[in-house]
């Protein structure tokens, strides 16, 4: 096994985080000191560091097998949680596992035994009734966005996992919402609760936007082309809706990615490594993206619809405003519409008549090797620096996944690039690259 750094300015540095915040830095104590920690903190403020901190610092490098499970309620947030842990480069293995995929690619990926394995509650529950790993050495458990995953109905294999992981005695639960109920079954006796959901700055603006029309999507254009530049999510609640306005946005030349629950695996993550580097600035999702989602600073949110309940509102705005930064969150209502109480009586945005945003900058290129095949990000931007003869500046965000890479490249480059690097090889591997 490579050497374990357990230094932790080592894995900030790696990170390129300067400090933990305050909240970071109290649950990191809790969680290293206390058998049974709840922590609540508002979305975008970091709370997968808080947790994977103390839980790399307790892991014995001698155990061969599972020590610690993170339990979480979609596979974006299990991808997202396996990618910052690589990315902390402590030389512990990890493994993401999760529903929507073969069980035997888990399998594969778990015979050599990760430190500390993620799942879905479906997945490694699964996993667990089949006795596909010993449990012995599992103490600690990790139930991240537990109520959401109570929410969508995660509640029996949730139960099964406790009572199937008998050794743990150091639980660590998670939310992003005010007043939530503990299950029994999760067996607390005296956990230590970390609430900052109150602490969060207030630099979110809400403004609502009124459509003289019951159908919205010419007063959405108007308010795309008012708020001008930036990344900004717009929800809808259902994906029907999503397909209509996705039609509408693709008619009038605006870029955009979609986002829900019944997408393809590998569609749902594409659309979210463009939206992260560029290449689409707006995202149109369900409430499936509210939370648990790796996603860059946004500077606006537009509520095309509004959610059913005061809480989906809560956590859709949580999207922007995060932590120290400033944002806008948008309410898009027919002028007869009723307006819910949780939304409260909120300032009017008069849009202003002005062009719609460019197209985005930049291109997604996929290429067909990744960690697997021994490439580096260093790897990748040598290739089309020196071979492609790219310029830097041009070379965008570099996202390597472990059988495939992603790279943000200028779209007036992609043209000129691609045939000087397609087909060639990297480290022993010859990768094709292709635009996504």
């Amino acid at each position: 096994m490579s050497t374990h750094i357990k230094s932790q300015a080592d894995i900030l540095a790696k990170l390129g985080i300067e400090k933990l915040n305050a909240m970071q830095i109290e649950a990191k104590e809790a969680i290293a000191t206390e058998s049974e920690v709840i922590l609540l903190s508002p979305t975008g403020t970091g709370k997968t560091l808080a947790f994977l901190l103390p839980i790399i610092e307790a892991l014995d490098p001698s155990c061969e097998e599972i020590q610690s499970v993170i339990i979480v309620p979609s596979r974006e947030l299990a991808i997202q949680i396996e990618q910052v842990m690589r990315e902390m480069g402590t030389g512990f293995k990890v493994n993401a596992v999760y529903g929507g995929r073969m069980g035997s690619k888990d399998r594969m990926e778990i015979k050599t035994r990760p430190a500390v394995l993620i799942g879905t509650p479906g997945r490694v529950s699964d996993h667990l009734r089949r006795e596909a790993f010993d449990t012995k050495h599992i103490t600690t458990l990790v139930l991240d966005e537990f109520d959401k995953s109570l929410e969508i109905g995660f509640e029996g294999e949730m139960k099964d996992i406790l009572t199937l992981l008998p050794n743990v005695d150091k639980k660590i639960l998670t939310s992003a919402t005010q007043g939530v109920r503990i299950p029994r079954f999760v067996g607390l006796q005296n956990p230590v609760t970390i609430d900052y959901l109150d602490q969060r700055s207030s630099r979110l603006q809400l403004k609502k936007v009124i459509s003289p029309e019951k159908d919205k999507l010419e007063t959405l254009l108007e308010l795309i082309a008012h708020i001008g530049e930036g990344n900004g999510i717009i929800f809808c609640n259902f994906k029907d809706s999503i397909q209509r306005v996705s039609d509408f946005l693709g008619e009038h030349n605006i870029s955009h990615g979609a986002f829900y629950g019944g997408l393809e695996q590998t569609d749902r993550e594409r659309a979210l490594i463009k939206f992260r580097n560029g290449t689409h600035q707006l995202l149109l999702a369900t409430d499936l993206a509210a939370r648990g989602i790796d996603v860059p600073e946004i500077d606006f949110i537009i509520h095309y619809h509004l959610p059913f309940r005061g809480e989906e509102f809560t956590h859709r705005n949580g999207r922007t405003a995060r932590m120290n930064s400033n944002g806008t969150a948008y309410v898009l209502l027919y002028e007869k519409e009723e307006v819910p109480e949780f939304i409260g009586d909120i300032p009017e945005e008069k849009l202003e008549k002005t062009d719609l945003p460019e197209a985005p900058q930049w291109s997604t290129l996929f290429i067909s090797g990744g960690r697997k095949d021994k490439i580096s990000k260093g790897d990748i931007a040598g290739l089309f620096i020196k071979q492609g003869n790219l310029d830097k500046d041009a070379l965008g965000v570099i996202e390597l996944k472990n059988d495939c890479a992603f790279v943000s490249v200028k779209a007036s480059e992609v043209k000129e690039l691609l045939p000087k690097v397609n087909n060639t090889k990297l480290k022993k591997k010859k990768v094709r690259v292709s635009v996504v």
